[in-house]
């Protein structure tokens, strides 16, 4: 077991915004619960699927919606509903528990690694005196529940306890599989400002270690932290964290172009890059699903998920989150390799280029 300070928590969500691509919520979200749970006193216990006791339960909490941001008219429609003070997740944790019939519950697994859904499974296993789970279902940010190792071993998802900021709880119970729980939480989460709590796969240890990418927020932290040293160091972070993350840079640029819209749940949009450096005179275009789908070389297909498409601002040396651009930004490219669980026939069914509208086969990024 490892307890984590906060330079490491915050070295873990900063390399689980860059394995995000763009999603898996907002940086300074995450740091603003991490924070909230350390001025209680509470602590971030780190273990390992394989320290779990036999028999314990553990669960995965996260946040489902939309990450632009809502029109006005989109508010106006919230507006005379009542807030309630208490952090939705935990309104769901404890709804659980009265569900489940369990005094609590043994550790969190985070549903994917992003700046804040992470940081949510943090929290919410910090709040509890439980423990954080060194591992993942996703290896990176997706856009929905389906995309994850648990629909792919047909872990059962329900029952799915939700809430939302007003205060409303709703049980999911005899839900097929992922598939039509993404369908029946992503409905909850319309109507619910385009943001919903949920905790789902509550179940025993045994069932779930054949069924999580293991290390995964160790990798995170590895990342986050070679990010951290370079940019204190004043290094060319994008390289590094291509190294370290066994990847490469694709391209370097600066932003001309972008757009994003809410569509049925999801941020949908594009970001147009003009090359700068050994870049110039060429293009770069990247779709987005929440997260990064696909990018396009000169209006050619460069890469594709389940690649992990990072894009960090070479100003800044950090990543860059969807929606958050502005014209004439400075953005390196850098290209992971996608965790293996989804590079075979049924990953690549649920999570590769035809999900990203891309009309060709998978075709794994190299370093060049």
């Amino acid at each position: 077991m490892q307890i984590l300070n906060r330079e490491q928590l915050i070295d873990i969500l900063y390399g689980c915004a860059i394995l995000g691509t763009g999603g898996g919520g907002e940086l300074r979200e995450g740091i603003a619960y991490i924070d909230e749970a350390l001025a209680q006193g509470k602590t971030f216990k780190l273990i390992s699927a394989d320290e779990v006791p036999p028999g314990e339960l553990v669960c995965t909490p996260y946040i489902l919606g939309a990450i632009s941001p809502l029109s006005e008219q989109e508010e106006r429609a919230y507006a005379n509903l009542p807030r309630t003070n208490k952090h939705a997740i935990l309104s769901a944790y404890e709804r659980a528990l009265q569900y489940t019939g369990n005094d609590a519950i043994y550790g969190t697994i985070c549903c994917e690694l992003g700046g804040s859904n992470t940081a949510v499974s943090f929290y919410l296993a910090a709040m509890f005196d439980g423990y954080i789970i060194d591992a993942d279902p996703a290896g990176r940010a997706v856009p929905e529940i389906t995309h994850s190792t648990y629909y792919l071993n047909n872990l059962p998802a329900a029952p799915i306890i939700t809430a939302n900021e007003f205060g409303e709880c709703f049980i999911c119970e005899n839900v097929m599989d992922d598939l039509r729980a993404e369908t029946v939480v992503r409905a909850l989460a319309k109507i619910s400002r385009n943001d919903i709590a949920a905790i789902d796969h509550i179940l025993p240890i045994e069932q779930m270690k054949d069924a999580i990418i293991h290390g995964t927020i160790s990798k995170a932290l590895k990342l986050g932290k070679a990010m951290r040293k370079a940019n204190e160091q004043h290094a060319n972070t994008e390289q590094v964290i291509a190294q370290h993350g066994g990847g490469f840079v694709a391209f370097e640029g600066e932003v001309s172009a972008f757009e994003f819209n809410t569509v049925e749940g999801f941020t949908l949009g594009e970001v147009t890059l003009k090359g700068l450096g050994e870049f110039v005179n060429n293009n770069y275009k990247i779709t987005v699903k929440n997260e990064n789908m696909a990018a396009f070389l000169n209006e050619e297909v460069h890469v594709t998920i389940p690649d992990l498409i990072c894009c960090i601002n070479s100003q800044t040396g950090t990543p860059i989150t969807n929606p958050n651009y502005e014209v004439g930004m400075h953005v390196a490219v850098v290209i992971l390799p996608a965790p293996k669980e989804f590079t075979g026939p049924k990953g690549l069914s649920i999570f590769g280029p035809q999900y990203a509208g891309v009309n060709a086969p998978y075709k794994a990024a190299v370093v060049s």
